[in-house]
């Protein structure tokens, strides 16, 4: 049983929040806890400022994308998408699809998801050739648990693997996913983007 699913069947807001707190209580000065890589890009990613629903199947995908629209009020709004794959399982919303990065928000899958970041790893497939600055500040990313990696080497060697005829361009990361966020001078340069995750159980 994957860790989402242990999560989110089981355990209550109160007992995460107390396991994530313990985390990071730990002094800088401590060993690393070695954590699955599936937790690890939890708490990463939430640490980000990213916002994931998890899903079992299709249906919940559906539900949870329909959700995201209605919070936001992107009915009828354009998204610039450039997956037909996407364009079809989401045809039944009213969406007008586009290549116009002047629209309500961004709809892609992804690479792979980055555990000891937390961050999301694209490509040209997702992309074309824009970059991360041109594209609409909200993002919606479909992924599946089958895409969790360790680290960005794993990410790299998966996408040379699966594109040994033509490895596509324009690889990038992206992990900051609080817009309104105060940057520090870490974060500075770095693009922020309001992202929701759409994270399929598909393990």
């Amino acid at each position: 049983m994957s860790l989402f699913r242990r999560l989110f069947s089981s355990k209550s807001k109160s007992d995460q929040k107390k396991k994530d707190q313990q985390i990071d209580d730990r002094s800088k000065y401590m060993p690393e806890i070695d954590l699955p890589v599936d937790e690890s890009f939890m708490l990463n990613f939430r640490k980000n400022g990213g916002k994931f629903l998890y899903c079992d199947n299709e249906n919940e995908i559906l539900d949870s994308f329909d959700n995201i629209l209605l919070e936001n009020d992107w009915y009828e709004k354009k998204v610039f998408c450039i997956e037909k794959g996407l364009e079809q399982k989401f045809s039944g919303y009213n969406l007008e699809f586009t290549k116009n990065t002047s629209s309500s928000f961004f709809l892609a899958t992804c690479e792979y998801l980055i555990a000891d970041t937390g961050a999301i790893l694209f490509s040209s497939n997702q992309l074309g050739e824009k970059k991360i600055t041109e594209l609409p500040d909200n993002f919606v990313i479909l992924a599946g648990t089958s895409q969790l990696v360790q680290n960005i080497g794993e990410g790299l060697k998966g996408i040379k693997e699966k594109n040994k005829n033509a490895i596509p361009t324009n690889i990038t990361t992206i992990k900051n996913f609080e817009t309104q966020k105060e940057k520090d001078f870490l974060s500075y340069g770095s693009t922020s983007k309001n992202l929701y995750l759409l994270l399929l159980e598909d393990l």
